[in-house]
């Protein structure tokens, strides 16, 4: 990510969202140190949210010089090998707008995004078991996955692991409030 502030207005808001982070003792990052790392590769306006690895930001570089660089610096810098996925104010707001259980009369506390890292071939979408874990209910759509679990995305088979080996994508997952909480964040 190169430092050059005369390009401020062509740089686009981004937000970051690593896999696995801070889950159960594992992969343990602080946020200041998450934010410290961003700032030290050029990104301007950064600022994360709750521990598990969102991280909003400004760049000039497009999403893939940025996954790539932001993977290779955690490693070397934090000692972890961690997924970063990245996703535009643009494509928050589409999957915000998107999401077929939101407006259902589902409670909002039981609805989930899995992002993923590429769009999965159509082939292996349609072999994915739709009474694998019921009740809960998932849609694929471009490269998001929305959930709805009933009984808590914790007592869930439709796991990130699921649904990598299934699709052949990285994956992780956020709950509803996060994914609104970033749009907004993103958007600001």
């Amino acid at each position: 990510m190169p430092r050059d502030k005369g390009a401020g207005s062509s740089r686009k808001r981004y937000v970051a969202l690593l896999r696995g982070i801070n889950l159960g003792g594992h992969n343990r990052v602080s946020m200041p140190d998450l934010r410290a790392l961003f700032a030290s590769l050029g990104a301007e306006d950064v600022e994360t949210y709750v521990q598990s690895g969102n991280v909003i930001f400004k760049s000039a570089d497009g999403p893939g010089k940025l996954t790539e660089t932001i993977e290779k610096r955690i490693r070397r810098d934090l000692g972890l090998s961690v997924t970063v996925l990245l996703r535009t104010r643009a494509q928050l707001a589409k999957v915000l707008a998107g999401n077929p259980y939101a407006n259902g009369g589902k409670a909002s506390t039981k609805l989930h995004v899995t992002f993923l890292a590429a769009k999965p071939e159509i082939a292996r979408v349609r072999e994915l078991d739709p009474e694998r874990a019921e009740p809960d209910e998932f849609q694929v759509v471009g490269q998001e996955i929305y959930l709805h679990c009933p009984n808590g995305y914790g007592r869930s088979k439709l796991t990130n692991a699921y649904f990598e080996k299934q699709l052949g994508v990285a994956a992780t997952t956020r709950n509803w409030k996060t994914v609104t909480k970033l749009a907004e964040l993103v958007s600001a």
